[in-house]
């Protein structure tokens, strides 16, 4: 599993800000070729983004290029380009506005020519922005569409659009009394990305100065099981690393978890066991399962062991 609690996306055409990059607290740096890019610059932000993958230290960091739409005379060259200048160093591919599964198997098809023309070791993964009701519709078989898939994203604005919601922010406020419209679209791309083993990465608070509402909507999509979250802007990269990740002491009682279940199940044959004052079983180890490959991919280490957990208990 990446880390993906923060995935900051920063514009292809500015040099500056893609030197500064590399040393940030982002998870992933998404360089962006679409939206952030002026239609009479997106030529030479290619070059702009080969050179930097290419020439900056990217270590501890997922790497993604955010290529134009399927639908735009730029895209085929973004793919090309790219791949041939960059694609030793180069992680994934986002692929914006996806409305059907055609759309990814033309991609991955493209890809799979530039890779095999330049005997590439290994392949550029996908990321799939759903930002459209067409995309929304599409899901599940957009998620099971090429096996280079690793995860699905929540695209906000043209979503709202697509939609005719009236805000572009989800999940940053209190729902009023007609409830939450934003919650049944998390739902339905959490559902399609985990039924199809991908994770699920909510679109950016687009509203860079509101950090709190940030933070709420982070929360928001957190609970309800997403893996990260998308940044416009350096500043919002603290709070969703640490929402996004599991406390130390939420890691340590996960992996204390893992290790009392292995051995009840192994050593005394056993299906179910007590933990402190919990009953675990193997539901119990999927859930800490989960909680420790978040902390690892996030850096973090045991700091206690199931034998401290029950020294503890034992005091008590």
């Amino acid at each position: 599993m990446r880390s993906r609690r923060s995935c900051l996306s920063v514009p292809g055409s500015s040099p500056r800000m893609l030197a500064k990059a590399p040393v940030l607290a982002a998870d992933e740096v998404i360089l962006d070729l679409e939206d952030a890019v002026a239609a009479a610059a997106k030529d030479a932000a290619r070059g702009h983004v080969v050179h930097a993958i290419r020439e900056s230290d990217w270590t501890g960091k997922t790497v993604a290029v955010r290529v134009n739409g399927l639908d735009t005379r730029w895209c085929y060259r973004d793919i090309i380009e790219v791949v041939e200048g960059a694609g030793r160093r180069l992680d994934c591919l986002v692929i914006p506005k996806v409305e059907r599964p055609a759309d990814v198997a033309f991609v991955d098809r493209l890809l799979t020519m530039v890779e095999e023309t330049h005997a590439l070791d290994r392949w550029v993964k996908l990321e799939l922005l759903i930002e459209t009701a067409a995309g929304l519709e599409n899901i599940r078989d957009i998620a099971r569409a090429s096996p280079r898939t690793e995860s699905l994203i929540l695209g906000p604005a043209d979503l709202s659009a697509s939609l005719g919601f009236p805000r572009a922010i989800p999940g940053s406020g209190r729902a009023d009394d007609q409830g939450d419209p934003w919650h049944w679209v998390r739902g339905t791309i959490l559902v399609a990305a985990r039924a199809a083993g991908l994770q699920a990465i909510d679109g950016p608070h687009l509203d860079v100065g509101d950090a709190e509402g940030q933070r709420r909507a982070a929360k928001r999509a957190r609970t309800l099981g997403y893996d990260g979250k998308w940044a416009l802007h350096p500043a919002q990269l603290d709070a969703l690393n640490a929402i996004f990740a599991p406390s130390q002491e939420e890691f340590d009682r996960a992996a204390a978890i893992l290790a009392a279940f292995a051995h009840a199940t192994g050593a005394e044959a056993r299906g179910a066991m007590r933990f402190g004052n919990e009953m675990i079983d193997e539901a119990s180890r999927k859930l800490a399962a989960q909680c420790v490959a978040r902390g690892e991919a996030a850096g973090l280490k045991p700091t206690k062991t199931w034998a401290d957990f029950q020294r503890e208990w034992s005091a008590t």
